[in-house]
């Protein structure tokens, strides 16, 4: 079974998402960094315009390193954004040589239990991307997809890495969410490789700008085509 999930910033945005189509939404703030922790005041909006699953973003900075006292903070906001109606988080952290900060990732999702969680594409920009892999598809403890475009430079580049972490085992390709840079070109070709989940953001935005809202009538021809190539 297929899955489209659809970035949103706003009210406006999760009731176009909702009306295109879409199976989940991302919820996050601050585009420009790549996207942020939004406000909880934020998720409890969302959550009053639309009964889609939400995913929370928990990232504090544009980069992908995290301190004791950042993992904190996150945890106290996450628990608001639980209050506020998450039904599960977006995290992921790398070490200071540019591994996946497990241990990071492990203290955080532990006080997000029993919700699920989504690492994100702090995967595309570890130092050894196969052994970043390696050891973020082992995780556990409640996390159920790796968003990830193969690539920092986006899924155009990283096509060739989705299809091998894919050909690996029905497992490993049903952890991808393919997205970052995804084109509708790249679906077929992914979903033929065993890969059902995919993520969009600019793709359904009227010239693809962040300035625009979504766009309920391009969410609905990415679900037919996702549903066409990965199916219903």
């Amino acid at each position: 079974m297929s899955l489209l999930e659809v970035i949103v910033l706003d009210a406006a945005d999760a009731r176009a998402a909702e009306e295109g189509g879409a199976d989940r939404l991302e919820v996050v703030a601050d585009m420009a960094a790549d996207g942020l922790t939004p406000d909880p005041d934020l998720v409890a909006e969302l959550r009053a315009a639309t009964s889609l699953p939400m995913r929370v973003m928990l990232r504090a900075n544009a980069g992908f390193r995290t301190t004791v006292p950042e993992l904190d903070r996150l945890r106290r906001v996450a628990g608001l954004h639980r209050e506020a109606g998450a039904d599960g988080f977006v995290l992921g952290f790398l070490d200071p040589l540019g591994g996946i900060d497990a241990a990071a990732a492990g203290k955080l999702a532990a006080a997000l239990a029993p919700l699920p969680w989504t690492f994100h594409r702090a995967l595309d920009h570890a130092t050894a991307p196969a052994q970043a892999w390696r050891a973020v598809r082992d995780l556990g403890g409640g996390m159920d997809a790796v968003l990830t475009a193969g690539s920092p430079r986006g899924v155009g580049t990283g096509m060739d890495a989705l299809v091998r972490r894919a050909a690996e085992g029905p497992r490993q390709a049903a952890l991808i969410l393919a997205g970052g840079g995804l084109r509708r070109k790249h679906v077929a070709v992914l979903a033929a490789a065993g890969i059902t989940a995919f993520h969009v953001g600019s793709a359904v935005r009227p010239d693809g700008s962040w300035d625009a809202p979504v766009d309920a009538r391009l969410v609905r021809e990415w679900r037919a085509l996702v549903a066409a190539a990965a199916g219903p």
